[in-house]
């Protein structure tokens, strides 16, 4: 279906959210990400509040997610952006000799090697030069790409296991036992159906703040990005300069945008975000408006998902808890708790009977949503910052704190890990055909992963961190949210 929405001016509406007391302290932003990690430790908490674990009972101050992506100034507050280094090359490489230089065109993302750890030879790169954007650094008007991460050497895949007579390997099995191994790709782990080749830099949106939050239309004609109080439309169906069509004003001016999520029809848009309410938002009419709004008790909502037949919206805590609502009535109908830090991210297997949760007590959990009850419990030595579930599998891609990517079998006791990224994994998103997925981060990094084994399909550097992603429902698009105030629109060659 189209959507409903065309070019439209700002709603008079807006939500009457307050700004936190307890957010006012914080120095780190999204736009110091690529510079300040954050190393807050998680306080060890008490086993017995994962059955009780009443609002009432938490902090009104955000977790520490926040202080890695909360945009709020204090008292020694320095912005900061991440500037592309002048040694960094933009590089293009066939992953299988799949094509030649002759595609030296300004493509936004490039492939992979096929073995784990693999290598090419100098020859086969060819170097290509990309503008920067708006508001340069004064330095080389180079994007920072590369084809091949394990260049950098990176301390941690230095000391883990190498396939014979290779660099160190970046993708490895772990047992049940514990056992890791590196993994030997398959010879078609790059090629056949249903796996991009590489991708091209398609759209720039300059949306003038973090972009906190994205999401792509079902038709793909509308990309709504999150940022500092509202979210703003944009028209990338066409050719040009993108200006937004519309601007949809939520919360507080001042409180950013943490998720939103479009009903399957297109005609509503669910927001959540610095605030104890979520605004639902009728794009179907002449303006879009606010049509009902959703409170609960917690300051705050870190992610957002959708039933599959939209009759049912969950929304992750800064409490910790899983708020269930009914889309329908406008109410909430249940409260999963068990998560003892705030919930973090979420996505709905199984047909929409299962919900999976991570948060920032370490922790993974599997809930049951027709019994209403806990299913499965893993825990990590690293706070979980996004994860999405294989629509095709039994396989859920976990992006940490630590830098990990780990792919969990969900009735097995196995996993892949993964060793790209360099610092915080902040989205993730699976496509449709369940054949590869996305995972973005603090290190400017967007990396495209075969599923489930994870060989890189290929990587794009960004300029700043990469905040939110998400994947057109037909997988020809990806688009990114970048802590240098815009989006970026992909589109995947296949």
């Amino acid at each position: 279906m189209d959507d409903p929405l065309s070019e439209h001016g700002s709603p008079l509406c807006s939500s009457a959210a307050q700004l936190l007391p307890s957010q006012r302290g914080f120095t780190n932003s999204p736009a110091s990400l690529a510079s300040s990690r954050s190393t807050t430790p998680v306080k060890g908490k008490d086993p017995n509040l994962n059955e009780t674990n009443p609002a009432s009972s938490k902090s009104a101050s955000l977790s520490p997610v926040s202080e890695i992506l909360t945009p709020r100034a204090g008292p020694s507050y320095v912005p900061q952006i991440a500037k592309p280094s002048t040694s960094d090359v933009i590089t293009l490489r066939s992953p299988l000799n799949s094509f030649t230089s002759s595609f030296a065109s300004p493509f936004g993302v490039m492939p992979h090697a096929g073995l784990n750890g693999e290598l090419a030879a100098p020859s086969s790169y060819v170097g290509i030069h990309l503008s920067a954007g708006p508001g340069g650094y004064g330095r080389s008007p180079l994007v920072a790409f590369e084809s091949h991460p394990h260049l950098r050497g990176s301390p941690l895949s230095a000391s883990l296991p190498a396939v014979s007579g290779s660099k160190p390997a970046y993708s490895f099995h772990v047992s049940a036992d514990g056992q890791m191994q590196p993994v030997p790709f398959p010879p078609d782990a790059l090629i056949g159906s249903g796996i991009p080749r590489h991708a091209r830099q398609l759209h720039t949106l300059s949306h003038g703040e973090v972009v906190c939050a994205v999401t792509i239309s079902h038709s793909t004609q509308h990309v709504y990005t999150g940022g500092k109080g509202c979210v703003k439309v944009w028209d990338v169906g066409q050719p040009g300069t993108k200006t937004p069509v519309a601007q949809l004003d939520c919360l507080n001016r001042d409180n950013y945008i943490r998720s939103c999520k479009l009903l399957p029809d297109s005609r509503s848009l669910i927001v959540g975000g610095e605030a104890s309410t979520l605004s639902i938002w009728d794009l179907a009419a002449p303006t879009p408006r606010i049509k009902a709004e959703l409170t609960s008790s917690a300051p705050a909502c870190y992610a957002l998902a959708i039933s599959p037949d939209a009759k049912v919206c969950f929304s992750c805590c800064s409490d910790g808890n899983i708020v269930v609502w009914d889309l329908q009535n406008q109410t909430m109908v249940r409260q999963f708790q068990g998560h003892t830090d705030g919930a973090s991210c979420i996505d709905i297997s199984n047909y929409g009977t299962k919900l999976w949760t991570g948060g920032l007590d370490n922790t993974v959990r599997c809930w049951d949503l027709r019994e209403g009850r806990q299913l499965q419990q893993h825990n990590f030595s690293s706070q979980i910052f996004s994860l999405g579930y294989c629509p095709t599998g039994e396989w859920l891609a976990v992006g940490m704190e630590s830098s990990n990517v780990e792919i969990l079998h969900v009735t097995k006791s196995e996993k892949y890990q993964l060793h790209l990224h360099e610092s915080c994994v902040l989205s993730l998103k699976f496509a449709s055909c369940g054949k590869w997925f996305i995972s973005t981060g603090k290190d400017n990094l967007l990396n495209a992963w075969r599923a489930p084994y994870g060989a890189s399909i290929f990587q794009s550097k960004e300029t700043s961190s990469v905040l939110s992603c998400d994947i057109s429902a037909n997988d020809k698009f990806i688009v990114t949210g970048s802590g240098d105030k815009k989006a970026t629109v992909y589109e995947l060659v296949y």
